[in-house]
């Protein structure tokens, strides 16, 4: 099963074999198939490419390096389907891309027939040998590590959560969504500060000028603080409620009369 023949395989497994279907426009039949009865190595890399192929590979950094969330999720769902299927079984194993989600589908003997989360996972491996085999040259990882990592990758890839139904069938589905990127949310956020980091830069740049202004010209109106400075009569109320608040500025006498006092004390500075 692991490197053998396709004849061997045949005739100590005759009903194994991985349907991929792609059914985006004719949702009746598919687009475009590929029927993998081969060793479980080379239908690894067969449905692997078939994936590579009609799914987007979005951009998606990690700690500063590129990682290609379609392959992540693709090898979690294709290296399930072929290590812990039951091979005994005469129900077809599928890969299936659609529109809106993919899936896989394999016979299974199921122990909790539930939804598998992270949290209440309880790795079982079907075929202890098999699985062994794929961690040993690199296509999985420890046990359980591929449901952490479809829950990770797949709401990073669709901003959905996959499901994992532990039935008779064993289904994982993954909702997709070009339109989606987890990147740009993260670009998005990362404009939302830094506009409110120019504005806070801004403010105090405002701040400092009124500040200078005073110093050299106390009795300096609101009217005339926006001539010098060409900033709205709005701009300037409000950036002489702040400075007084912060207390950087106060009033001393009458309102027509009186005069600013800037605060030079080094706690109250800017």
């Amino acid at each position: 099963m692991l490197l053998g023949r396709d004849d061997v395989i045949l005739n100590a497994a005759p009903v194994y074999r991985t349907d991929a279907l792609l059914r985006r426009v004719n949702v009746d039949r598919y687009d475009d198939r590929l029927l993998v009865t081969t060793n479980l190595i080379d239908s690894y890399d067969l449905l692997m490419g078939f994936a590579e192929k009609h799914l987007p590979d979005k951009f998606y950094l990690e700690d500063d390096v590129r990682l290609s969330l379609r392959n992540k999720i693709s090898r979690e769902m294709l290296v399930n389907t072929l290590i812990h299927r039951e091979f005994t079984s005469t129900y077809i194993a599928k890969f299936i891309i659609e529109k809106d989600k993919m899936f896989t589908e394999n016979a299974n003997r199921a122990i909790h027939g539930e939804i598998i989360t992270p949290d209440n996972l309880e790795p079982d491996p079907k075929n202890p040998v098999i699985a062994a085999f794929f961690r040993n040259i690199g296509l999985a990882d420890e046990l359980g590590s591929g449901v952490r990592n479809l829950y990770k990758y797949g709401k990073r890839y669709s901003g959905q959560a996959p499901q994992l139904i532990d039935g008779d069938i064993f289904r994982i589905i993954v909702p997709l969504d070009d339109s989606y990127s987890f990147d740009a949310g993260s670009a998005s956020a990362k404009n939302k500060t830094s506009i409110k980091t120019s504005k806070a830069e801004s403010d105090v740049l405002i701040d400092v000028l009124i500040l200078n202004h005073l110093r050299e010209n106390p009795k300096m109106t609101q009217k005339e603080m926006c001539n010098v400075t060409s900033l709205s009569l709005r701009a300037v109320q409000k950036a002489f409620a702040s400075l007084q608040k912060k207390g950087l500025l106060r009033r001393e006498g009458a309102k027509i009369n009186g005069i600013w006092v800037v605060e030079d004390d080094e706690d109250a500075n800017i």
